[in-house]
Order: C-alpha cells, then sequence, then structure tokens
C-alpha cells in the first residue's frame, strides 16, 4: 500500500515537469550529431515562451546564444549527448542520434516519466513512456528549449573546430553539405570528422 503511494506520487510530481529532446546535426556531413533534453515547470515553460523560446531554425545564431543562459537557469534538468561522425558512420545515422539522445537522457538527475520527442520515429532503446510530435519544436517549449540548447553547443564546437579544420569554411556552414563545402573537399580532401557514409552519397568518395 505505502508502494503505491509513493509510485502515485511520484506521478503526481512528474506531471508537474515537461521533458522534451531534440537532435541537430543529423543532416550534416562534418562532425557529430547532439542531443539536448531539457526538463520545465508549467511556470518556467510560460517564462521562456514570453523571453521568445521558439523553434531554432526560426532563431537567429544570436538570438539563440542570449536565450542559452535563460532556458539553463529556468531549467529543472538537462542533459547533452553526442555521437561521433565515426559512430555515425558505423552505426547509421538513426542509431548514432538515438544514442546521442540516450547519453543526454542519462545526464538527468531522474528518469523522466513521460519523454516529448521531436519528429516521428520512436527512441527505441528508451523503455519508459514516449511521444513523438511532429514539430514539435514548434509546439512544446520544452522541445523548443531542447533544440536550442543543442543547437548553441553543436554550433560552438563547429566554430572552434574551424581552428582544427581550417580550409572547409566549418564555422560558415556548421558541418552541412553546402555547394561552397563540398567543393573544398574536393579540393582538400576528406577529414577524419567528416562522415564517409554520407560522402558517399555524394559520390565525393
Amino acid at each position: 500500500m505505502q508502494e503505491k503511494k509513493e509510485d502515485d506520487l511520484q506521478q503526481a510530481l512528474n506531471k508537474e515537469f515537461e521533458v522534451g529532446i531534440d537532435e541537430v546535426g543529423r543532416g550534416a556531413i562534418f562532425g557529430p550529431v547532439f542531443a539536448a533534453v531539457v526538463v520545465l515547470t508549467e511556470k518556467n515553460k510560460l517564462i521562456l515562451k514570453r523571453f521568445g523560446v521558439t523553434d531554432s531554425k526560426k532563431l537567429t545564431p544570436k538570438r539563440r546564444k542570449l536565450l542559452l543562459p535563460k532556458i539553463l537557469l529556468l531549467s529543472s534538468d538537462y542533459g547533452i549527448g553526442q555521437s561521433s561522425a565515426k559512430e555515425i558512420d558505423k552505426l547509421g545515422i538513426r542509431v548514432a542520434t538515438e544514442l546521442s539522445m540516450i547519453r543526454a537522457l542519462k545526464k538527468l538527475k531522474e528518469k523522466p516519466s513521460e519523454l516529448k520527442i521531436d519528429g516521428p520515429l520512436l527512441l527505441r532503446p528508451w523503455d519508459g513512456i514516449q511521444k513523438n510530435i511532429v514539430s514539435g519544436d514548434s509546439k512544446f517549449i520544452s522541445i523548443a528549449a531542447a533544440s536550442i540548447v543543442a543547437k548553441v553547443y553543436r554550433d560552438n564546437l563547429m566554430e572552434n573546430l574551424e581552428k582544427v579544420y581550417s580550409g572547409y569554411l566549418i564555422f560558415k556552414n556548421k558541418g552541412y553539405g553546402t555547394r561552397e563545402h563540398l567543393s573544398l573537399i574536393k579540393k582538400n580532401g576528406i577529414t577524419k570528422l567528416h562522415r564517409k557514409s554520407f560522402l558517399k552519397k555524394s559520390n565525393l568518395i
């Protein structure tokens, strides 16, 4: 009986929070795929909405960077995970993306009772309750916040990697396969952080 009361209390507490997860860099040809999970109370969701938190793709890089500290401050908890270009080539992009999400979730202090995931694909390794929401970053503040966190962290990494892998304009293209980026690969060759499985599709290797 006591156990049931504790379970009911835990479920009631969990209902106070919205937990959203999103990934960035899935379609890039260079560097890792990132995932972020953000836990928000109802009150802090409203505050972040007033600050202008929405789908990261609708915000400028400057705006995302300004929102990041507000999101981290108002989050009850958050986690960030990534999966490398090597893992993407070995496992495939879907499995690697799931791996980045699981790594982010493992950084939370407590396992969420329900997870809101952006997009139509199930997070197959997750054994908890999950809801898939297409365009979820436009519908749920927790997913939008997660998309901003993942995007800023990944963009910052790309800008730093430009110093190591100059000659590919990584600071500009953020690892995506722009025409300019593909042209520079033909000129300078493939680095160890390029996703070879993606470049095969572009007939670059």
